[in-house]
């Protein structure tokens, strides 16, 4: 170089002298980016809501699922490796990505019972939204792992970094692009055959294949989420024409109703928790009057529909109301139904559209939101009005108050019925909307009491004394409905129901500590149970002789629409099993079918017993933070707190360890029966070698027990003393 060194060149040289570089050669580059693949993969899997041995443990038996894991996240980082031209800078930009997926998914699982799908990058607007509404617990160890190996990564690239590649041509930006062109290629070209593959994502054994979150855990986020790349929102019919479906009727007659006013209200979380023995309210504190008056009425029919999914998902519940098709009938990876639509879909905007109504649509919520301003264009909607249209929104915290919307909707039928026209119209709440803690409605808000049957964690009944206000509110939305059709001459319908039942917890909690997930029934139906009501003025129900028009639907007397009332009793569904299983068998020959409890004698181990070791596992963790944190500045409020927490967990330990004695025989035999299928497999001929070994998994059985005993055994002495000397100090008082 002649002349005098540019400022640029003086500062690369005092660069290069304080980090002075080792060069690894290619094939040194190459073994690095394989190592850190698998390193960022196991990050990835750690960071995953389940124990990382268990993941390994499916991997070992399964090693395919290792490459599958590891391909795509080595794919990423030979791009990045390119484009840096340094693998360990690279490593830190590909474990932030995926782990931050990785992380995302976790939080996801967590809060919605749903993974993180390709499909949700469409959705980054919405999720950004929605972030303050849920009470993320966001987990901080995983993320300090992930922030302080990216680091390390970027410390090392300042030291170590990467020889050129050995054709000059190459060695420029020209080689770079088209490098991590090509890795992206092959990437692409692995998403779009391997990981498409629907036969080898089926081949790997699950423990539930129906419920995707424990499918992603169990075969690896990394795998799971490239396979969903290539699924569809809805899948094709086998037989489907698409020139027969243009001949279908498509329902085109249109004046076949009578002209009443329909309006429906779909509100936000709405559900009937005094249905429960677990509340103990009264008539003088009732929080649902309303609602519960109207399942008196003449005019009205009340009960429980069943929706497409638990504490989230409103614009499924939409959809389904809307369409009268299901989303459940939807892929598994489809996040929103409403992501499905993107044309003129028949719909009751439609239908009552086609006989001459004025159909409109009101959510006081952003319109790009579930991509409403679109969807409800193609539903047909005449009217649509969203938050930025409506004047003088009225708030109850950060939410618009549906007493708000109430007034909205008095308005346009008042302005429907001056315009000589009949009103269709469906509004969608927001103010139940969560999170349910102390300060939704402002710090200084005073929520009454919430009386209870049963004993709950100060957390629960915080979040239940939050929602319980604001179900009060849509009841008094109801009741203004109400006394304001009712004193109109022109004929109204009013439906009123829930979109589903609020989020109160993670994994459940509130539902658990109040006995719900205990009920055999909670999984299968009533955790999708939102309350609903049919009101018909005077007008109304003359116009449509309302005694004729119910018996027409021919409902159940309790009004609930479930399973049980469209299979039939015990004795029909086990003949439906018998038949789904006789059509099973003959498609699958091999197949074998499981043995009940009656036939086996084995004793069942109850669900709720691992709900309840959790809970106390969770109170456990609590009273040792207590007794960690508890100081000579704090020692009266924390051991007033600690106890009262040991009130409720030692006798419960005590309960449950009672409980559990009951099941010991069982340990025993089960003990006994799988040491001997063990000996019995080490002998048996290959044609006997899978039987037995399908019976033994039945000592999944025994680890469970084992697992619940030393969680009951495994009482810190000190709380137990701590107890104690509370106990004692009480009786000596008296």
């Amino acid at each position: 170089m002649c002349g005098n060194p540019t400022r640029k060149d003086r500062l690369l040289l005092k660069l290069h002298d304080h980090f002075p570089k080792v060069r690894l050669p290619l094939w040194a580059t190459l073994l690095a980016a394989v190592l850190l693949a698998g390193a960022i993969t196991l990050l990835a899997l750690w960071c995953q809501p389940n124990a990382l041995r268990s993941v390994l443990a499916v991997f070992r038996a399964q090693p395919l699922l290792i490459i599958l894991n590891c391909l795509p996240v080595g794919m990423l980082l030979l791009v990045f490796t390119c484009l840096l031209r340094n693998v360990f800078f690279a490593g830190a930009l590909a474990n932030f990505a995926v782990c931050a997926l990785s992380i995302a998914n976790r939080i996801k699982i967590e809060v919605r019972d749903e993974p993180v799908f390709p499909r949700d990058f469409a959705l980054l607007k919405e999720a950004g939204s929605a972030v303050g509404t849920y009470d993320i617990q966001f987990p901080v160890p995983s993320i300090a792992a992930v922030v302080v190996f990216s680091l390390v990564l970027v410390a090392l690239g300042l030291f170590v970094g990467s020889r050129p590649f050995p054709i000059a041509r190459l060695r420029g930006w020209v080689g770079s692009l088209l490098g991590a062109a090509a890795s992206f290629a092959v990437l692409a070209g692995l998403i779009l055959t391997v990981y498409a593959s629907n036969d080898l994502y089926n081949s790997f054994r699950v423990s539930n294949a129906y419920y995707i979150p424990s499918v992603f855990n169990e075969l690896g986020f990394p795998y799971c989420f490239c396979h969903q790349f290539t699924t569809y929102p809805v899948d094709k019919p086998e037989g489907f024409s698409r020139s027969e479906a243009a001949g279908w009727d498509q329902g085109g007659d249109t004046g076949l109703g009578k002209d009443v006013n329909v309006i429906m209200v779909m509100d936000e979380a709405f559900s009937d928790i005094t249905d429960s023995d677990a509340f103990a309210f009264t008539a003088e504190n009732d929080p649902l009057p309303n609602l519960h008056a109207l399942r008196e009425d003449p005019h009205a029919v009340a009960g429980h529909i069943v929706v497409p999914g638990f504490a989230g998902g409103t614009a499924n519940t939409e959809f389904d109301v809307l369409t009268g098709m299901q989303t459940n009938a939807l892929a598994a990876g489809t996040t929103s139904s409403f992501r499905v639509v993107n044309r003129n879909l028949d719909s009751l905007f439609r239908v009552f559209g086609g006989d001459g109504y004025h159909t409109s649509f009101f959510h006081p919520g952003d319109d790009w939101f579930y991509n409403r301003e679109n969807v409800y264009r193609w539903f047909g909607a005449e009217e649509t009005v969203f938050a930025d249209q409506m004047e003088a929104l009225a708030y109850k915290g950060r939410w618009v108050t549906d007493d708000y919307m109430a007034g909205l909707i008095e308005q346009e039928f008042a302005d429907t019925v001056a315009a000589g026209e009949t009103l269709f119209h469906y509004t969608t709440t927001i103010q139940n909307h969560m999170s349910y803690t102390l300060d939704k409605y402002g710090e200084s808000y005073a929520y009454p009491e919430v009386p209870l049957n049963t004993a709950v964690s100060d957390e629960v009944e915080t979040l239940l004394r939050v929602y319980t206000e604001g179900a009060r509110d849509a009841d008094a939305m109801l009741g203004r409905l109400v006394d304001t059709f009712s004193a109109v001459e022109e004929p109204v319908v009013l439906v009123f129901f829930g979109d589903h039942l609020p989020y109160l917890g993670d994994n459940q909690l509130a539902y658990a500590e109040l006995g719900f997930t205990a009920r055999p029934e909670w999984d299968a139906l009533t955790s999708y149970e939102t309350p609903y009501v049919i009101w018909a003025n005077d007008a109304a129900a003359q116009a449509l002789d309302w005694e004729a028009a119910v018996a027409s639907l021919d409902l159940p007397e309790d009004g609930r629409l479930s399973a049980k009332e469209i299979v039939g009793n015990k004795k029909k569904l086990t003949q439906w099993q018998d038949r789904f299983w006789e059509h099973m068998v003959k498609k699958y020959p091999d197949l074998e079918r499981g043995e009940s409890a009656s036939e086996t004698g084995r004793d069942h181990i109850p669900p709720r017993l691992f709900k309840e070791a959790v809970h106390l596992n969770r109170m456990k963790e609590q009273i040792l933070k207590l007794m960690t944190d508890t100081n000579l500045l704090n020692k009266k409020s924390k051991m007033e707190e600690l106890e009262a927490l040991l009130d409720k967990y030692v006798p419960a330990t005590e309960a449950l360890r009672t409980k559990l004695r009951k099941y010991d025989k069982a340990y025993k035999a089960l003990s006994d029966e799988n040491s001997a299928l063990e000996a019995e497999l080490q002998t048996a001929k290959d044609a006997s070698k899978e039987k037995i070994a399908d019976r033994l998994k039945y000592g999944k059985t025994e680890q469970e027990l084992c697992e619940l005993h030393a969680l009951i055994d495994n009482i810190p002495p000190e709380i137990v003393a701590a107890y104690r000397r509370k106990t004692t100090g009480l009786q000596n008082e008296r």
